[in-house]
């Protein structure tokens, strides 16, 4: 997957449609990214670039509650083709 804002977009609307919201944040991040499982917020490095954010959502996607049923067709083929990049 190219790292460009496009394809950041569907990484965050995959994240977004099960229920997660996505900040962008300053803060002191050991892995650039932080997750509030009760609140269902990602929170990401800032100052990172398209290319550091889509690595962030791609790693956390196997730790997020996603539901794959509940995810539009298009990012059913994003979600597929990510996780079998992950795992």
């Amino acid at each position: 997957m190219k790292y460009t804002q496009h394809n950041l977009d569907k990484l965050e609307k995959i994240a977004e449609e099960s229920g997660y919201v996505i900040r962008y944040e300053r803060g002191t991040f050991q892995t650039g990214y932080c997750i509030l499982q009760d609140k269902k917020v990602i929170v990401i490095n800032k100052f990172f670039q398209t290319e550091g954010r889509m690595n962030a959502l791609t790693d956390l996607m196997p730790q997020l509650e996603i539901n794959v049923d509940a995810l539009t067709h298009e990012s059913q083929k994003v979600y597929e083709e990510v996780m079998s990049v992950a795992k």
